[in-house]
């Protein structure tokens, strides 16, 4: 469960979700398991994105920081997740449901270089599932990215952030993530992001 004071959200039923396509979002070893930017705390969410991946039918593309040595990016954040080292790949609880997998080198999935041949699978799939961390970083910038398209072009799919498989990292004194969290979701509930507590089984 993402870190938050209150849980303002309700569940949806999985009988509910209709034709979904789902996105593991930075489930890797840089920011779950070891690294700079890594919070073990965010393992805990885990278990929740395993159950919804063994829940939701449908494909699932699996995101990850991917850099080049000199990424513009380290200009705002220390070097992590380089190309082929151990923290750009899936953590191990999750790599048996691995399948398809985009690389990104900065915290917007939506402006992956791979990510215009995904496009077109949304024709196919009514509802969107996103997953993953940072709450306030990379969920939150791919699902507004993502929303702004859909609204550009009166597309009728459902953006769903089940808030129980989302967090973000926490450093005392400079990224709360209790706060950052509560910043993020609200963002995203305002721009019409549908969040739920969990997706529960009926």
């Amino acid at each position: 469960m993402a870190r938050v004071k209150d849980n303002l959200y309700e569940s949806i039923s999985v009988n509910e979700i209709k034709s979904p396509i789902l996105f593991v979002v930075d489930m890797i070893n840089g920011f779950v398991k070891n690294g700079p930017l890594h919070d073990l705390e965010i393992n805990s969410i885990t278990p929740n994105i395993q159950k919804l991946l063994k829940e939701l039918s449908g494909p699932r593309w699996f995101v990850c920081d991917s850099h080049s040595q000199n990424a513009r990016e380290f200009q705002s954040y220390p070097p992590h997740c380089i190309t082929e080292s151990e923290e750009s790949k899936v953590i191990d609880e999750l790599c048996p449901y691995v399948k398809d997998v985009l690389y990104k080198n900065s915290t917007n999935t939506f402006h992956a270089k791979g990510f215009s041949k995904i496009i077109p699978l949304l024709d196919n799939h009514s509802d969107i599932v996103i997953t993953g961390c940072c709450t306030d970083l990379c969920i939150l910038q791919f699902a507004l990215s993502l929303n702004a398209w859909l609204n550009e072009y009166d597309r009728c799919n459902r953006i769903i952030l089940p808030v129980d498989c989302v967090d973000t990292y926490h450093i005392p004194d400079v990224h709360d993530a209790y706060d950052w969290n509560r910043f993020a979701l609200a963002n995203m509930k305002m721009n019409g992001i549908m969040l739920v507590s969990h997706i529960r089984e009926d």
